[in-house]
């Protein structure tokens, strides 16, 4: 089955308030109801443009697959790229953890990075 993963998504991002995040980008507060508690049945496609802008992702990061139980998948089915992963920490809950000198490391190959890309 498919569903929305978007609780990973939000803490990468750093977003503490996920509801008034997905109002404020221009979802209705029933939708975004809707998508924080997985009773969307249907996903319109520019619902699916709005949350990759504004989370900065592809359609893929927004979803999860869980195989079904009694069904046995090959290992290269399309779908187990999507298989659901448990949350990952946030970038503050990691970055807080770090020593002050890979801080220092981590910041500097953002840079470099985002410089070399222009």
């Amino acid at each position: 089955m498919l569903s929305l993963n978007l609780t990973p998504i939000f803490k990468m991002r750093g977003i503490e308030k996920p509801y008034t995040f997905l109002v404020k980008a221009g979802l209705s507060p029933y939708t975004a109801t809707s998508i924080l508690n997985n009773k969307t049945r249907t996903f319109r496609l520019d619902h699916i443009e709005l949350l990759c802008n504004v989370l900065v992702c592809e359609p893929n990061d927004l979803l999860a697959w869980t195989p079904e139980k009694d069904r046995i998948y090959p290992d290269n089915h399309p779908l187990a790229k999507l298989k659901f992963k448990p949350a990952e920490t946030g970038w503050v809950d990691t970055f807080s953890k770090m020593t002050y000198k890979e801080l220092k490391e981590v910041t500097q190959t953002i840079i470099n990075s985002h410089t070399t890309e222009k």
